[in-house]
């Protein structure tokens, strides 16, 4: 990026950390054969393809089997919850997920809702989270899964996971998370959470577009996907297509760096974030939206009461930001997910996420601080 630029979008996409950059180039140049080709170049490519497959399931604490590479999050929930709802509607076609979800998966329930399934969409508090006790009481018999948000992309909510899981499987239900959001910046693993099913996407931690991951679990309670795509039965039948090299050693990569420095990036980013938060807030008429507390490290939603968010990023020219989720940020409507905290339609047009990165300095955010006094002004 430009050094003139200042960027406060990494929730939307990261860049590649250099040091993925150099391990992905040469399965772009020189070591460019196929992994299921049977002779020697292939061959050698297929190891390497183990060897990031291993970095990847023990940065979350799973095993080579669960692994499925997909081309980001989105085909990850697709085949997820799809695969769950053909495989297990002789149970039921009953699933339950939560309001301010992704796109990804409201979209995906709401096609399922087109074939004859009923989704229950739970509705969150006013900080974001769900209320526990109404979720269990949604749970019934012909329940087939369970999906909810790790970390929310457009205010940080982190929901307890680990309980949700819990109280799921007592039910005798299947739980999946996103956890988009949250790989590769906090501790993810998916023994101690006890998830059945888990996504995430490698342009969210540092790693390139186009590569993702699907954890499903196969110890224990086995999960049974239909696939999605057919046509070579690659990654065990699950998702048929020539791999994905240079992403998977990218992801690989950036889960291996991310392990080593992602509780350094932690403390480094929350400064940061809170020293934004705490300036910006001081500001007339501004809000936070969701309470402070429950949320990642690195996100901040904020309303600035009668302003046009629109607006205020247009004129902020050099500084990326955001006014809700990339994914849906061509439609010109107030952010769901800050209606489902309860806002207005005019404070969610008033409202900014700055979601920061390790790339980001101190002299960033006192520019960003000043842009926002400017521009309100």
């Amino acid at each position: 990026m430009n050094s003139n630029n200042l960027y406060f979008d990494y929730n939307s996409t990261t860049p590649i950390d250099p040091r993925v950059l150099d391990a992905m180039l040469p399965f772009l140049k020189e070591n460019f054969a196929n992994p299921s080709s049977t002779h020697h170049f292939g061959q050698n490519i297929n190891e390497k393809v183990k060897q990031a497959r291993e970095q990847i399931v023990n940065f979350i604490n799973a095993e080579s089997k669960e692994l499925i590479f997909t081309s980001g999050a989105t085909e990850a929930i697709n085949l997820a919850i799809k695969g769950i709802a053909e495989n297990y509607s002789g149970k039921g076609k009953h699933i339950i997920t939560v309001s301010t979800e992704h796109k990804a998966v409201l979209d995906t329930c709401k096609y399922l809702e087109s074939k004859g399934y009923e989704i229950t969409y739970l509705p969150v508090q006013p900080n974001g989270l769900i209320d526990l006790k109404y979720f269990e009481k949604t749970i019934r018999p012909d329940t087939i899964l369970v999906s909810v948000m790790f970390v929310n992309n457009e205010t940080g909510v982190i929901q307890p996971i680990k309980e949700i899981a819990s109280t799921t499987h007592k039910k005798g239900t299947l739980f999946m998370t996103d956890a988009t959001q949250a790989v590769g910046k906090i501790a993810v693993d998916v023994d101690d959470l006890g998830v059945d099913l888990l996504c995430f996407s490698g342009h969210k931690m540092y790693a390139p577009k186009g590569i993702g991951a699907l954890f499903v679990r196969q110890r224990g309670n086995k999960v049974k996907l239909i696939p999605q795509i057919h046509g070579g039965g690659h990654e065990q039948g699950l998702r048929s297509g020539t791999l994905n090299v240079p992403g998977i050693i990218a992801l690989g990569k950036a889960c291996e760096i991310a392990s080593q420095e992602m509780f350094d990036n932690q403390v480094k980013i929350c400064d940061l974030r809170n020293i934004l938060e705490s300036q910006l807030l001081k500001l007339p008429k501004t809000s936070l939206n969701c309470d402070s507390n429950n949320r990642i490290f690195n996100t901040t939603n904020i309303c600035i009461k009668g302003q046009d968010a629109n607006i205020l990023i247009g004129r902020m020219k050099n500084i990326a930001v955001s006014n809700g989720s990339a994914c849906s940020s061509a439609v010109i409507e107030p952010s769901y997910v800050l209606k489902a905290l309860g806002l207005s339609d005019e404070d969610a047009f008033a409202s900014i996420r700055f979601s920061l990165g390790k790339y980001n300095t101190i002299e960033d955010i006192e520019t960003v601080i000043n842009k926002i006094k400017e521009v309100t002004q």
